[in-house]
């Protein structure tokens, strides 16, 4: 009888840690199933999931550049102010799923609504689920958004040739405005790009962040291009004559 409980033991046992280990294993399809669980929480502010699929160590960096651990991200959960509704939805999902570790990569494609005001934003996410004691939670999630351009704005042509000119950032380095007919364009060692206006004297170029502005004296005329990144300043010198 001895032996017959010790066998009993072993075998039983034997299948316990074999039916853990295979509740264990996670797949894709729950990964994603839970992280789409977390942002539909976001609009009613629904803290249950964060909680529940956070790591109580967890890193989190989101797209604004702010880390933080689990109790300032629980609470930064809160619900979307009357008169705003919206939505986050996942795709182009890609994954990488070990013993202990996954990562999921996806994009999270936001809509929103704002008193019937339509907007939409995309964001690049990167979460790495562990897997501690059969548990599988967020240990560390990083978000960017994707750049987008603005919309294009209205400007006055007849400005057009108080822009126009060459403009020097150091002996060598020149960059040279033009207009052609409606458009205004920038060219550098041969590389031209057009303008495009987001203000009346404030203008982007398409895919490229940061922003083009020209910088007038005293007396009313242009002396400076104003290459404007991460809200600091590059300044071109317009070259007079040119």
């Amino acid at each position: 009888m001895k032996f017959l409980a010790i066998l009993l033991i072993f075998f039983c046992g034997s299948n316990v840690i074999s039916a853990g280990e295979t509740d264990a294993v996670i797949t894709e399809t729950e990964l994603v199933g839970r992280t789409q669980q977390l942002y539909d929480a976001v609009v009613p502010g629904n803290q249950a999931p964060w909680k529940k699929y956070f790591a109580d160590d967890c890193i989190f960096a989101d797209e604004k550049g702010r880390t933080m651990d689990k109790r300032k991200l629980v609470a930064d959960i809160t619900p979307m102010p009357a008169g705003y509704s919206g939505a986050i939805k996942i795709e182009q999902v890609q994954s990488r799923i070990y013993d202990n570790v996954a990562i999921l990569s996806y994009d999270a494609n936001e809509t929103e609504t704002i008193f019937g005001q339509n907007l939409s934003a995309r964001y690049h996410v990167t979460d790495t689920w562990l897997r501690r004691d059969g548990n599988w939670q967020i240990i560390a999630s990083q978000a960017h958004r994707y750049y987008e351009d603005p919309a294009v704005g209205k400007t006055d042509s007849k400005k057009f040739p108080d822009f126009i000119g060459a403009y020097e950032l150091a002996p060598g380095q020149t960059r040279t405005i033009t207009v052609e007919g409606d458009s205004l364009f920038i060219e550098r060692s041969g590389k031209k790009d057009q303008l495009f206006p987001e203000a009346s004297e404030l203008f982007f170029r398409k895919g490229i962040e940061g922003r083009i502005l020209f910088r007038y004296d005293k007396n009313g005329k242009v002396n400076a291009l104003i290459d404007r990144r991460n809200n600091e300043d590059v300044v071109w010198r317009k070259v007079a004559g040119k």
